[in-house]
């Protein structure tokens, strides 16, 4: 995976945490982004009943 030369096995804990917090925060930013668009979606969603629910009853 990756191919280093790490001076003592504290370095190498160090490096790979760091390489998993980089993955973890990636993956929840990616998650944020999906949220965000569902979100977007369910208040597009909800105003178009609302207007619709308004137009019916007039």
């Amino acid at each position: 995976m990756f191919n280093c030369n790490f001076k003592s096995s504290k370095e190498r804990k160090s490096f790979y945490q760091n390489k998993k917090l980089e993955m973890l925060n990636f993956v929840k930013d990616s998650l944020e982004r999906k949220i965000a668009s569902v979100s977007a979606s369910i208040e597009v969603l909800e105003n178009q009943i609302k207007r619709d629910n308004i137009e019916i009853i007039n």
